[in-house]
């Protein structure tokens, strides 16, 4: 990590920069397999399938046998884990259910909301460097919740063309049964037009990696929703004298660890904390498995000093960052003034690793900056809400008059006269 000292205001917006990602040549891929799919569908999907991952598939759905075989596979004490998890999750997002409430806005006049499961949801898991099954219940249980009735989950499949077992045994669990054993790309485009076997979708959930991110915008133009422009994972702490550099060192590289391109930063207004930091991640670093990702995730990672904890949430609220952590003293009283970040964790013990797995809140967030203008997954996501609204005769009574007289001044002769016909017949009366 570069290590940079009460940086001017001025420098913040480059500071804030995330890594360049190269967009043109893989816009091209993407419309190339798209082309492709929207031509030949399952017969483009297996032969992309063959090229990007070496997998030659005879059928692209998981089948019943081989999720009975990959349940087995997956050890009892993770079994319980996810169960744990998914119960979590499960009771965090119910509370995000809506009670239409009718108001009357004038007598006569009333007015309300209700919620509607968007029917066909297409869920996107990676599954190469990393089998995220934890996405599968952030993404499947607010979906089951929702009421969608059709879930297709996309995966990319092994060496062998087989699908982690985890990620079988997670779908099972929750109640998700068309699976199928396709990555990247050719996932997205198979969801985004539909194939033989892969059912078309109206909304793609998921992380994935730049071509992932890519195809899914792409899947916009065909009148595929997506639910956010996510791309590589990122995190940001916060750190006073307070903080357990041991603690903020390994939450740096639990980020760091997703991806070469993955970006984490460290602010504080204490500089030996930032340097103790340091030190641990070089020490804890040694030991990761993943190390070598981890270690180019942080060239393009920064250590800054500032003057303030209120320097460090101006720099944040700028940065927007995907996960924010708090590891400061009185984090509650700041609370009020983070206004653009996806998930944040307060306090020592709040590592973000409890929000990609099972304190309950969703992990498919916002990053590069989106965080700014979007959400993460919430039950929202996975629903349309529809506007009600009924008029009796004393209603349309109180404001049809003007209604009449905004559709004439916009020169909406048929608006006016739906009302003054109404008008009329009750005159008559």
């Amino acid at each position: 990590m570069k290590k940079i000292e009460f940086p001017n205001p001025e420098s913040w917006p480059e500071l804030s920069k995330r890594p360049l990602i190269e967009n043109a040549s893989i816009s091209d891929t993407v419309h190339k397999v798209f082309q492709a799919i929207q031509n030949n569908g399952d017969e483009s999907v297996k032969s992309y399938t063959n090229l990007f991952d070496s997998v030659e598939l005879d059928q692209l759905k998981v089948s019943e046998g081989e999720i009975q075989i990959a349940t087995t596979d997956v050890p009892n004490d993770l079994k319980k884990a996810i169960q744990q998890a998914a119960v979590n999750i499960e009771v965090f997002h119910k509370t995000q259910i809506e009670k239409a409430q009718k108001t009357e806005t004038t007598p006569g006049v009333i007015c309300w909301r209700e919620s509607r499961p968007i029917e066909r949801v297409g869920i996107y898991i990676p599954g190469g460097t990393a089998p995220l099954f934890s996405t599968v219940m952030m993404l499947g249980i607010p979906a089951k919740i929702a009421g969608c009735t059709e879930i297709v989950l996309c995966t990319p499949p092994d060496k062998n063309g087989n699908i982690h077992p985890a990620i079988v045994y997670t779908a099972q669990l929750i109640g998700i049964t068309n699976l199928f054993k396709v990555g990247g790309i050719q996932a997205i485009g198979a969801m985004t037009f539909g194939t033989e076997s892969i059912p078309k979708v109206d909304k793609i959930f998921g992380p994935g990696n730049q071509y992932v991110t890519a195809a899914k915008q792409m899947a916009q133009n065909f009148g595929v929703a997506i639910d956010m422009p996510a791309g590589p994972s990122e995190v940001l702490i916060i750190a006073d004298a307070t903080a357990v550099p041991a603690f903020v060192a390994a939450d740096l590289l639990s980020q760091a660890e997703h991806g070469t391109d993955s970006q984490v930063m460290l602010l504080s207004d204490n500089e030996k904390i930032i340097d103790i930091v340091l030190e641990e991640i070089t020490i804890q670093l040694e030991a990761l498995p993943r190390k070598h990702m981890a270690e180019e995730a942080l060239l393009s990672s920064k250590a800054i000093l500032l003057k303030s904890i209120t320097e460090c949430i101006t720099f944040s609220n700028q940065y927007a960052p995907e996960h924010l952590i708090l590891a400061i003293e009185n984090y509650n009283e700041v609370i009020p003034k983070i206004s653009n970040a996806g998930s944040v964790f307060l306090g020592n013990f709040s590592c973000e690793s409890a929000g990609d797995y099972a304190s309950g809140t969703n992990h498919t967030l916002p990053t590069n900056g989106y965080a700014r203008n979007y959400s993460g997954v919430s039950l929202d996501s996975f629903v349309k809400k529809i506007t009600f609204q009924e008029l009796s005769a004393q209603g349309i009574k109180n404001i049809g008059p003007a209604i009449e007289l905004m559709a004439a001044a916009e020169e909406l002769e048929a608006h006016k006269n739906a009302v003054t016909l109404r008008l009329k017949a009750l005159q008559n009366e």
